[in-house]
């Protein structure tokens, strides 16, 4: 059996069903065979495990039972069914990585050191030179996420507390210092070569 390959024995949403009248069970049913797989699929690709993904299929047709709107077109109850896996997964996500966040201060209190030193080597003068040349041409937020992403070699969680932002927005900075720094790479290059 292929990993994303649902077994239909694991999902169930018979218990459910006892709430749809015994003259829409059939139709009910049928649908939900119909659209079990391709449900299951789309929620494995977005979650990439497969009991995850077997949950959360388990919730999305729990969920579509407890609402269900017999008076819908058949294409109708699809896109509705769509809907709701999209909330559902968007709501798995979002309470997976909803973390406790920690003020520095709180952290030292309580015994953390902070991140250790760590002495950079460079191997040649003038790449020194020439990368602290780089740098300085970047705003002060760009040459802070530079430094302690690749100077003093901290994570990105690392990063964001001694930055004070997201994880998230260490990375779309890094990203866009990396970006912004290859483009003035050029530049300094060439005023290198005046200089000479």
């Amino acid at each position: 059996m292929e990993r994303s390959e649902i077994p239909m024995q694991a999902i169930s949403a018979e218990p459910a069903l006892r709430e749809v009248p015994l003259d829409r069970h059939q139709e009910f049913q049928k649908f939900y065979q119909e659209n079990l797989g391709l449900i299951y699929r789309y929620v494995y690709n977005q979650v990439g495990n497969g009991e995850e993904a077997e949950d959360l299929t388990s919730q999305i047709f729990l969920k579509v039972v407890s609402r269900i709107d017999q008076e819908r077109s058949r294409l109708s109850m699809q896109k509705w069914l769509y809907l709701i896996a999209r909330s559902t997964i968007a709501d798995y996500w979002r309470a997976r990585y909803r973390l406790p966040k920690s003020s520095l201060d709180a952290m030292l209190e309580a015994g953390w050191e902070g991140p250790a030193e760590v002495e950079v080597i460079a191997t040649s003068s003038g790449a020194e030179e020439r990368v602290e040349r780089l740098l300085q041409t970047l705003p002060e937020k760009y040459q802070e996420v530079l430094k302690c992403r690749f100077l003093l070699k901290l994570s990105v969680k690392a990063t964001a507390l001694k930055m004070g932002v997201t994880e998230a927005n260490v990375k779309v900075l890094q990203f866009r210092a990396l970006k912004r720094a290859a483009d003035l790479e050029q530049v300094v290059a060439e005023q290198e070569r005046r200089s000479l």
